[in-house]
C-alpha cells in the first residue's frame, strides 16, 4: 500500500513538472509584457548589426549577442520551472510564440532546449502550443546535437557555388518529409527551400553576381 502511494505521488510530481500550469492572478499580463520586451532585444541580437550596433567589432557583437541570449534564457528557464511550457492557455498565442522564439535561441544550453521540447510536444497534442513552432524547435535540437532533421527547417547554403538552401546535416526521412511537414502546418519542403534560397540570394546578390550567378538557384 505504501509503495503504491509513493508511486502515485511520484507520478503526480512528474505530471506537474512536464505540464503547463495556471498562472497566479495578475501574473499573465506581467509575463506577457516581459516576454515581448525580451523578444525585442532578442531580434536585435539575432539579425545583422544595425543602428548603434553597426560599428561594433565582431568580438564585441558576439559578446553582446551571447549576453542577450544567456540573460533571456535565465528568465525563461525560471518561468518554465514555475509554470511549465507557456502555452496558449497560460499567456495567449502571441506570448506563447514569444516564449518559443526565446527558447529557439538558447543554443548555448541544448539541454534546456531538449527539456522544453519534451514539454512542448505534450502541449501541441493538447492544442496548447503551435505545431509549426514545435517542428522548428525539434530540428534545432537535432542539429545542435549533430543529428539529422525531421522537417528540414534549419538550413545552410551552398555559398561557394550557387547559394542554394539545403537542410543542415540532412534529413531523417526524405521520403516522408512533406507528409510530416503537412502534419505540422508547414509548406512543402521544396517551397520552403526555394523561399530561403531567394532571400539569401537577395541579401548577397552582389557577391553572387560577381561569380556570374544572376538568379537564385531554385529547386
Amino acid at each position: 500500500m505504501k509503495n503504491s502511494l509513493l508511486l502515485f505521488l511520484v507520478y503526480l510530481g512528474l505530471q506537474s513538472c512536464s505540464s503547463s500550469r495556471s498562472l497566479p492572478a495578475g501574473e499573465q499580463s506581467r509575463i506577457q509584457a516581459h516576454l515581448a520586451e525580451m523578444v525585442t532585444i532578442d531580434q536585435v541580437a539575432a539579425k545583422v548589426k544595425t543602428g548603434k550596433y553597426k560599428d561594433y567589432s565582431d568580438a564585441r557583437w558576439d559578446a553582446f549577442k551571447d549576453s542577450v541570449f544567456q540573460t533571456n534564457q535565465k528568465t525563461i528557464a525560471k518561468y518554465f520551472s514555475e509554470y511549465g511550457y507557456l502555452g496558449y492557455q497560460q499567456v495567449g498565442k502571441e506570448s506563447s510564440n514569444h516564449f518559443w522564439l526565446l527558447v529557439q535561441h538558447c543554443d548555448h544550453d541544448p539541454a534546456f532546449q531538449r527539456k522544453v521540447l519534451r514539454a512542448m510536444e505534450k502541449e501541441v497534442k493538447r492544442n496548447n502550443a503551435n505545431p509549426e513552432n514545435y517542428a522548428y524547435l525539434f530540428d534545432r535540437v537535432q542539429v545542435n546535437a549533430g543529428k539529422k532533421q525531421q522537417f528540414g527547417t534549419q538550413v545552410t547554403y551552398l555559398v561557394r557555388t550557387t547559394g542554394r538552401a539545403i537542410p543542415k546535416i540532412g534529413l531523417l526521412d526524405s521520403a516522408r518529409v512533406d507528409q510530416l511537414r503537412q502534419e505540422h502546418n508547414l509548406e512543402p519542403l521544396k517551397v520552403y527551400l526555394n523561399r530561403m534560397t531567394q532571400l539569401h540570394f537577395q541579401m548577397n546578390k552582389a557577391s553572387y553576381n560577381e561569380k556570374g550567378i544572376t538568379e537564385p538557384d531554385l529547386y
